[in-house]
């Protein structure tokens, strides 16, 4: 029986619950040490059950033109997209955007400039954000899309510095 997670049937129904989880119960955000250590590793057990679940379907999955499909879910991508957001979701004034396998920050972003760096993430000009995305990246087009057509085009899940504010009060 799962104490925090409900009706989680797929990885990406669990990533976006514990997304929720961590913004009300981190110890950053006034929740305890305990109660996170208990999402933890309810997480995780869930975590490597969905995971089985979805690399046997994976198996059996074809395309439509009856094709064996090689999309594989990046597990590892996963995990460190998880701990990131852990390290910054602490962080005051700030609003974070997750969009597909991408974590975009701005806001009050400047006192924390130098840990945003060494977390790994870099600055966009274009968009006035830092980007954080895991691995490498190759654009497949020269077609420059808005943020809006990105995040409508990879779902988004968007974090804000007042809810957090709320939570932390």
């Amino acid at each position: 029986m799962n104490k925090y997670f409900k009706s989680i049937n797929t990885l990406e129904e669990l990533r976006k619950q514990y997304k929720e989880l961590l913004k009300v119960h981190h110890p950053d955000n006034g929740g305890n040490v305990a109660t996170m250590q208990e999402i933890n590793a309810e997480y995780d057990l869930l975590f490597k059950v969905l995971k089985d679940i979805h690399e046997k379907s994976e198996s059996n999955r074809t395309t439509d033109n009856g094709k064996a499909d090689n999309t594989k879910y990046d597990f590892e991508a996963d995990e460190k997209l998880r701990d990131v957001l852990s390290q910054i979701i602490c962080f005051a004034g700030i609003n974070i955007d997750i969009v597909g396998a991408w974590m975009w920050v701005d806001g009050n972003t400047y006192p924390y400039k130098a840990e945003l760096k060494a977390l790994g993430f870099r600055w966009s000009k274009q968009r006035k954000k830092w980007h954080w995305h895991d691995g490498d990246y190759r654009r497949f087009g020269s077609k420059k899309l808005s943020y809006a057509d990105i995040q409508s085009m990879y779902g988004s899940t968007e974090i804000k510095a007042q809810q957090r504010a709320l939570l932390q009060a």
